[in-house]
């Protein structure tokens, strides 16, 4: 339970955390334990954490994005604190993903995975298709699960705006207009109060089933034997999808095997098991991982090889009919369940504690903004079910066992390059939702164009002018809970910043972000995909761009603004006359 009683924590405390607004630091005193009973009237608009449940991948981002915009949080943690090393349990990370985290943590991740050199697909005896990863195409990073959370946790023990709380299994939730309560149970049972409660708590949740929030879909959409083992293959560097392999196979098979080549010579083998329920046992699977290297092997030798670690691995396809109740909302597994035809569902948690985090922070500092807290459900639930929707109109045609269509000359080519998206995060099947029709997008705006980024999709990466005159990423401005206003100015990056800030469009372009309605930095770059000079983008924290305009507008960029964070509120308006009053007292 958090101290709201105890010590208040608001103004008249003197330690610079109060209602909504403040965003100074937050002392230890947060997560003093308080006894049950003196909390019962809260008084003061006093400030309570957001209460995440489940300590995986999800739950941690989450956590971490909040707390890098002055946002406090508890996670509940049912387990020791600590993940079990399991290499046989990998996630493929888009460029996306990794940045997201390396921007949360301060910490690389290319040095505890795998980015790959190149991507090969082979049919029979028959290389059909080969990726190589460059600068146009950046490769995606293969990571074992328990390095990833690694990361996250060591992040999140040097900050103090979080708290974890171990071997603390949610057991109830008792939800009313100010606030949430939840009741854990384990060694370490208690109560929490918090603002807002994040279910990330897996598959299984017990916050989806408090909140009877009906979770529909299919069961055992695809099946694969899973080994981990540190072996020499041919392609050191490349990751693999080999389809009807030549040599013979024991035991259930379905004619394909994935690998995937993590660092120090490891490698994660998937097999595809045929529907059913067959029995993967140890001698199959040591039959199966020999089968595949002797095959493999150029003199038709078997190499020496380590197994580390196995498993199987069952594909579920599921989404949460509602993703948010009142205060209560869901991330991640949690929410949805996607990854046959090698598409990642670690990924897309990710996406959603970044969707999430920006939404939340927004409304924890000032307050309730139903719109904007209900866009999430809105964009997040629509870009999983366009991926589900995808996956399961191509199933029939990869996993169907061919028919008539399999006689079509150019057939299976076609279905290797179906594949091959899956795997690599991109085209229809792989490739993230955008937020084209989001209800946070503007409309009717006088002054917008188009770029090489369409509204509601992630802005290109490029190097942009502070407002403190060094040259930074765009993506490094993410997460911070401002809106970015990026001026494409060619010439801009050759001249000292105080040559060029006061002249021309400069002067009126900063008073229009001085204006908005949010907090705003300004960033100017040389050039954009697809922007002429002069052109001006609004981005959200999360890095979707909300529009193009042609030149300073400020009728149009305070609309943008104003749309992109919910439209304008009843609470904003009262805070804006709360704050007006408290000002005019002051004055008196």
């Amino acid at each position: 339970m958090i101290a709201t009683a105890s010590v208040a924590l608001d103004a008249s405390t003197g330690n610079r955390l109060h209602t909504f607004c403040d965003r100074a630091p937050c002392s230890n005193v947060l997560f003093t334990h308080v006894p049950r009973d003196t909390a019962t009237g809260r008084g003061r608009r006093t400030v309570d954490p957001v209460i995440i449940t489940g300590a995986g991948p999800v739950g941690l981002t989450l956590a971490l994005a909040l707390a890098r915009q002055e946002v406090p949080c508890v996670v509940l943690d049912e387990g020791p604190g600590k993940d079990e090393p399991r290499p046989a349990r990998t996630v493929v990370l888009r460029e996306e993903a990794v940045a997201l985290v390396e921007r949360l943590t301060g910490a690389p991740l290319t040095g505890l995975g795998s980015r790959w050199a190149g991507w090969r697909s082979m049919r029979r005896k028959q290389v059909t298709r080969e990726v190589v990863f460059g600068d146009a195409e950046p490769a995606p990073l293969h990571i074992a699960q328990h390095e990833l959370t690694g990361v996250l946790r060591t992040a999140l023990a040097h900050e103090r705006l979080v708290k974890v709380a171990v071997d603390s299994r949610l057991d109830g939730i008792e939800q009313e207009k100010s606030g949430v309560t939840a009741h854990t149970r384990g060694p370490a049972g208690t109560w929490w109060r918090g603002s807002y409660l994040v279910g990330c708590d897996g598959p299984r949740s017990t916050v989806r089933k408090l909140q009877d929030i009906r979770f529909p879909g299919r069961t055992a959409v695809e099946r694969y034997a899973v080994a981990a083992l540190r072996t020499e293959l041919p392609w050191t560097d490349e990751a693999l999808l080999h389809r009807m392999p030549p040599w013979r196979t024991t035991g259930p098979w379905a004619g394909e095997v994935v690998g995937r080549p993590l660092p120090d010579g490891v490698w994660r083998l998937d097999w595809l098991l045929p529907p059913g329920k067959d029995l993967v046992t140890p001698e199959l699977l040591v039959n199966r991982v020999r089968e595949t290297l002797t095959g493999w092997a150029a003199d038709g030798s078997t190499p020496a090889y380590e197994l580390l670690d196995t498993g199987v691995h069952t594909v579920h396809h599921r989404l949460a009919r509602r993703w948010r109740v009142g205060r209560v909302l869901l991330a991640g597994d949690a929410a949805h369940l996607l990854g046959a035809l090698g598409t990642q569902g670690l990924e897309e948690g990710l996406l959603d504690a970044d969707n999430l985090a920006w939404k939340l922070a927004l409304a924890w500092h000032h307050g309730p903004r139903e719109a904007l807290l209900d866009s999430y459900q809105e964009e997040r639930r629509a870009a999983i079910s366009a991926r589900l929707r995808a996956a399961d109109q191509l199933l029939p045609l990869l996993r169907g066992g061919g028919g008539l269509r399999s006689y079509v000359p150019g057939a299976a080519r076609g279905n290797d390059v179906l594949l091959t998206d899956g795997h690599l995060g991109r085209g229809t099947l792989g490739a993230p939702g955008t937020y084209a029709d989001s209800p946070l997008a503007p409309e009717n705006l006088a002054g917008e164009v188009s770029v090489g980024t369409p509204p509601g999709t992630p802005v290109t990466d490029v190097r942009v002018t502070a407002e403190d005159g060094t040259f930074v990423r765009l993506r490094d401005r993410l997460g911070r809970g401002a809106l970015l206003v990026v001026l494409i100015a060619p010439g801009t990056g050759v001249w000292e910043r105080k040559h060029w800030v006061t002249a021309g469009i400069m002067p009126r372009l900063a008073a229009a972000v001085t204006a908005l309605p949010h907090r705003a930095e300004l960033l100017v770059t040389e050039s954009y995909p697809g922007a002429a000079a002069h052109t001006v983008l609004l981005v959200r924290p999360d890095g979707h761009l909300v529009t193009a305009l042609n030149g300073v507008r400020p009728a149009d960029l305070y609309a943008a603004a104003e749309s992109a964070l919910g439209g304008a509120t009843a609470g904003a308006a009262t805070e804006e006359a709360e704050e007006g009053a408290g000002a005019a007292a002051g004055s008196r």
